[in-house]
């Protein structure tokens, strides 16, 4: 685990996983409450490690401590129930040594959790220390690089406490101002987080970067990032009162099949402006005609709610209360698997 000001939570998740692991290892990346103490109940393994605004530096370094043939990732915010306990024991003795990762169902039960869409999704979370590599084909042979992988059906629970929002901006802006660019996936996450979660100050800071981002996967004819990004955009243009480039954006070619958000977007211009009736209609497209890219609710709940205002304020007391009862009971989709 690497950690850092964990005191809340860690003991809960080292109660669920110590009776199950033959060491645990705690990399502490600057704490300071009582996270170090609370660690040092459960191993004497636990190292310091400067922290770079690096996540997967820090874990490189916290994998190169184990000894044990098999490696179990865990956050400070996860939980192993008693039922699971019981799974991840039995994989535990029936692993079989061909088997390099094992995926396992994390479970995140906060709708408006930032970076998630999905109450169920199967994550990496048990990775073999070291991988064999073996010649494959009988002729013009090669070596396997693909990784053996295994889902189970053990679930980890994530209870996070509050967002990491901040601490996640802080990173992405500081990648973007020493190296200007991101991996694909990586503009992929930051443009999720900065829909769901970013103020207008975080939309702010990344509009030079998303406004090249958006012609560099136009050039590369990446259409679902394309269309992720102008989503992010037209959010920040309609929040800093820009419609021309807003709207500029929303008649682009890449978006010929709008998602639900680019949709919520132009109908929460248009609600702002007063135009209701021409608002309801771009936010009926996003409940009801359009598929969402970003965050599950721009499809549901959002919509929903958005559409119920506006009737409202159209005098329409039935159409509100409708989708009024719609937003309250919508849940996201519960499965990512």
């Amino acid at each position: 685990m690497i950690v850092k000001n964990e005191s809340q939570t860690l003991a809960r998740c080292l109660d669920s996983l110590k009776n199950l692991m033959d060491e645990i290892i705690i990399v502490d990346t600057g704490s300071t409450d009582g996270t170090r103490e609370i660690a040092a109940r459960y191993t004497s393994k636990i190292y310091d490690y400067e922290w770079h605004d690096d996540f997967a530096a820090a874990r490189n370094f916290a994998f190169s401590k184990a000894s044990c043939d098999y490696i179990y990732s865990a956050d400070a915010d996860e939980i192993v129930d008693e039922k699971n306990q019981a799974r991840l024991r039995q994989l535990k003795e029936a692993l079989i040594p061909e088997v390099e990762i094992v995926q396992m169902v994390y479970v995140t039960k906060q709708p408006d959790h930032p970076t998630e869409n999905f109450e169920r999704d199967l994550r990496p979370k048990l990775f073999k220390r070291l991988r064999e590599f073996k010649w494959i084909e009988p002729i013009h042979e090669t070596v396997n690089l693909e990784p053996i992988v295994y889902d189970s059906d053990i679930e980890i629970l994530h209870c996070p406490q509050g967002s990491h929002s901040g601490r996640d901006f802080h990173v992405f802006e500081k990648l973007v101002r020493e190296k200007g660019e991101m991996s694909d996936r990586l503009i992929g996450m930051y443009v999720r987080e900065l829909y769901k979660a970013g103020d207008v100050e975080n939309l702010c800071r990344s509009r030079a970067f998303l406004e090249t981002a958006l012609d560099r996967q136009c050039e590369k004819e990446n259409a679902l990032l394309c269309r992720q990004i102008i989503a992010v955009l037209m959010k920040l243009y309609r929040q800093i009162d820009e419609p021309v480039q807003m709207l500029k954006l929303g008649l682009r070619e890449e978006i010929t099949v709008p998602s639900a958000e680019v949709c919520l977007e132009l109908g929460y211009f248009f609600m702002e402006k007063g135009e209701y009736s021409e608002a309801v209609e771009w936010f009926y497209h996003a409940a009801h005609s359009c598929e969402s890219e970003l965050d599950i609710a721009s499809s549901g709940k959002l919509a929903y709610t958005a559409l119920s205002e506006c009737f409202m304020r159209l005098d329409d007391c039935e159409k509100a209360k409708e989708y009024s009862h719609l937003a309250a009971e919508w849940q996201p989709q519960a499965s990512g698997v």
